[in-house]
């Protein structure tokens, strides 16, 4: 009788000692999860602070600014970020390029993509305003309205408009008037102008995708060297 209980309660003894140690590993567990969970929580602030240390360049435009047909690291914006890496520069490149943009939907969407500050906002819209023969005074007053929100949402933004033209399939003189919005808003608004942003590219066939379009990835490193000048003297 005596064994019998005396084996009982080493086996008693046993069980809690079990449970004791199960309890001490899961509460060592616990611990270091929340040392690794805090340790992960300092990791994402300290690269958010990193983030916000850079001004930004909003690149808004359409397929040619979202490179279509394309790796977007092989878009002119991409190509942009790497000459600024490369330079040393804090600005981080921001590719809001969306293919089928108008200068009207770009205008619904503009409130969007300016939930973030914007130091650089470079325009790039307009392509498909002229290709589809909406109003001049349409594209115009688009075109205005980006423009007027942009600095109502940063006094201090710096903006460049890229200038775009068309073949005449619309008429001449719908071509020439295309053509004048750009000058002339970039005028009236004091504000920097690519005076056509696929010079040297539009219309030659090798630097353009099998649609005449869009233009390769050689088209955007071109694209590139004309948009380079105007925005290097606002870094």
């Amino acid at each position: 009788m005596v064994l019998i209980i005396n084996f009982y309660a080493m086996r008693m003894l046993l069980i809690f000692c079990y449970f004791s140690l199960l309890m001490l590993g899961n509460s060592c567990f616990e611990s270091s999860e929340k040392t690794t969970n805090a340790n992960t929580t300092n990791t994402t602030d300290s690269t958010e602070v990193v983030n916000t240390n850079k001004k930004s360049i909003l690149f808004f435009g359409d397929s040619l600014t979202a490179g279509l047909g394309l790796d977007t690291s092989e878009a002119f914006p991409a190509i942009i970020q790497n000459r600024i890496d490369s330079l040393g520069l804090a600005y981080q490149v921001i590719n809001a390029g969306l293919s089928g943009e108008t200068t009207a939907s770009g205008r619904n969407r503009i409130s969007w993509v300016f939930n973030q500050k914007v130091d650089v906002f470079v325009l790039g819209l307009g392509a498909n305003d002229g290709l589809r023969g909406i109003p001049i005074s349409e594209t115009r007053k688009n075109l205005q309205a980006i423009i007027d929100f942009a600095k109502e949402k940063n006094p201090d933004v710096q903006i460049i408009l890229a200038g775009m033209q068309i073949p005449p399939n619309m008429g001449q003189d719908y071509t020439n008037d295309f053509k004048n919005i750009f000058p002339e808003i970039a005028k009236d608004n004091s504000i920097s102008l690519v005076p056509f942003l696929l010079e040297n590219v539009g219309g030659i066939p090798e630097l353009n995708q099998q649609d005449g379009i869009h233009p390769t990835a050689e088209g955007h490193k071109l694209i590139t060297e004309n948009v380079w000048p105007v925005i290097k003297d606002l870094l």
